[in-house]
């Protein structure tokens, strides 16, 4: 009689799953030998311990929110991994007050304004830019007087002791935005109700606009664009009538 023994070869893997940013554990992250069925998750604190069944595999680590890490491993050991944020879930997201949030998490209204949109037509100042663009915004002009600012209103006047909203301009609060180009705007977002304006308390409660300027990239060329706009405006008709003299 001739007997033949074989024994299936494994071994151990243990390890902390930990974030670039923070440093902190992820816990909860997925580890799973690739290819296989084989998968444990972290802990509270970020640690696994995975038995990889052969001489050597692939360790696949993955997190909501987090790019895919994988190790090769050929002998049982500790495997510490640190995991990059996913720069692509940044995509579509709103800004409010401080912070932002994904549009389909947004509760509150909110309107965005590209640049494309401001530059259409001629204006003569950003608010004026803003008429008709924007539900719920009106922009008038109070005096025939050239260059004189328009008063925006969002969702109607909520106060009589000055109904104008606040503006928001690359961080920074200003009075008004008619100091800024049209075309120096990358997009503009118009926070109108209590729930989008909350973050800015009672200085929001007549509704807040953000304003984006234009910036230049690392990896983007230099490139120089003039754009010019000349109007004339004058009085109609011309009354005489009786002065001092």
């Amino acid at each position: 009689m001739i007997t033949l023994s074989a024994w299936a070869q494994s071994f151990t893997v243990t390890g902390t799953v930990t974030s670039s940013d923070d440093g902190e554990p992820l816990a909860g992250a997925t580890v799973r030998v690739k290819g296989k069925s084989v998968l444990t998750a972290a802990d509270i604190d970020g640690n696994y311990s995975i038995t990889v069944p052969g001489k050597e595999a692939v360790l696949e680590f993955t997190y909501i929110g987090y790019d895919a890490a994988e190790r090769r491993v050929t002998k049982a050991g500790v495997v510490d991994v640190v995991m990059q944020p996913n720069a692509d879930l940044l995509d579509e997201v709103v800004v409010i007050g401080y912070g932002s949030v994904r549009k389909s998490d947004l509760t509150g209204s909110v309107a965005s304004v590209n640049a494309d949109k401001l530059t259409k037509t001629p204006a003569a100042s950003l608010s004026n830019a803003l008429q008709g663009q924007v539900a719920g915004v009106t922009v008038n002009s109070l005096t025939g007087r050239p260059g004189a600012g328009a008063e925006v209103r969002i969702r109607g006047v909520g106060t009589v002791n000055g109904a104008s909203p606040i503006y928001v301009v690359d961080g920074v609060i200003a009075d008004d935005i008619d100091f800024l180009s049209p075309n120096d705007i990358e997009h503009i977002e118009v926070l109108k109700d209590a729930s989008a304006t909350a973050i800015y308390g009672a200085r929001g409660a007549n509704g807040v606009i953000i304003v984006t300027t234009k910036g230049g990239g690392f990896s983007t060329p230099t490139h120089i664009t003039f754009n010019g706009y000349v109007g004339v405006q004058q009085r109609w008709k011309k009354l005489d009538v009786m002065n001092a003299k």
